[in-house]
């Protein structure tokens, strides 16, 4: 089984360098509904048997632009980690600071974050349960942060993963063969 994992394209979105809590939590929420720009995708063209996008539009947009007009499958289980405010303030904080900060509430299961890494963890393997379950060549479309986590649980349930498993640029693809 080959499965092409890719991360959606560039966002066409800027979110401030400096916010406080309300205006981040705001760009957060935009951010997941903005379009993607428009970009050719340097990515390896099979006919797979099953496409995955998750539920956030820029996935699909993402999809479209590398494989054309399809059947795509949506689903959450491939969303990116959703994050909000590390902290109520009026105090304008920068991206850095939230960026970071929420992170590490997720990483140590903070009840501040909308999903703990134990969470996600859990997300990701039943999406790759479903998928070992198949037995199916399949393209995934995802998200960056998320994919850390999935390309873990791939790799723990046996999957041999090529290319490299953090700091992916949007666009960008690794292949896990069972």
């Amino acid at each position: 089984m080959n499965i092409l994992i890719i991360r959606h394209g560039t966002v066409d979105y800027n979110i401030r360098k400096w916010s406080n809590s309300e205006e981040v939590n705001h760009d957060f929420e935009a951010y997941n509904h903005a379009p993607i720009i428009s970009a050719k995708y340097d990515v390896p063209q099979r006919d797979y048997k099953t496409y995955y996008v998750s539920s956030l539009p820029r996935t699909l947009e993402t999809a479209k632009a590398v494989f054309g007009e399809r059947e795509y499958i949506a689903t959450d289980l491939i969303d990116e980690v959703p994050i909000s405010a590390s902290i109520s303030t009026k105090l304008k904080m920068p991206f850095a600071f939230w960026s970071i900060s929420c992170r590490l509430q997720w990483l140590f299961n903070s009840k501040r974050q909308k999903e703990s890494q134990k969470d996600t963890i859990i997300r990701a393997e039943k999406f790759v349960d479903g998928l070992i379950a198949k037995n199916e060549d399949c393209a995934v479309v995802t998200h960056g942060f998320f994919m850390i986590t999935l390309l873990k649980v791939m790799k723990n349930k046996g999957f041999v993963v090529a290319g490299k498993t953090l700091g992916f640029s949007n666009g960008e693809f690794v292949e896990a063969k069972l």
